[in-house]
């Protein structure tokens, strides 16, 4: 008697282990982006405290400025700068709470006795900018 149609087992088992060598493939991947994710978000949750951390010690600073007779230079380890503004035709006072290694927080004020409006009150970032010059790009010039 012949057997006529049907699956053979060598072929399910081809179709079970593409099934398995399918399964494990998105597994590894899920496990991948999920690492990936869970770095962005690490990276996030970094920048965001660092940001409330810098804030609420700008807000101290301001009111410490506020109750100051006279500009100090620092402020609790923070330097305080003044710069002239020909707009406003006034002097306005600025300073950088840190966030990270390469942003913080800037903020520029203009005093009016014992009141003060906020000009800037910003991230910042404090990293040199320098110019990616290592890919030979065609200037459009013919040599």
């Amino acid at each position: 008697m012949s057997n006529k149609g049907g699956i053979g087992v060598g072929s399910a088992s081809i179709v079970l282990v593409f099934a398995v060598l399918c399964l494990t493939v998105f597994s590894l991947i899920t496990f991948v982006v999920a690492g990936n994710d869970k770095a962005l978000v690490d990276a996030e949750t970094r920048l965001i405290t660092g940001y409330y951390e810098a804030d609420t010690l700008a807000e101290h600073i301001v009111a410490d400025l506020i109750n100051a007779d006279t500009m100090p230079s620092e402020v609790r380890g923070i330097e305080i700068s003044s710069q002239w503004s020909d707009e406003l035709n006034m002097e306005t006072t600025y300073f950088l709470c840190p966030i990270s290694d390469v942003k913080a927080l800037y903020v520029n004020l203009a005093f009016h006795g014992d009141s003060f409006d906020i000009l800037s009150w910003r991230m910042w970032d404090t990293d040199e900018w320098e110019i990616d010059t290592s890919i030979n790009v065609w200037s459009g010039e013919i040599e």
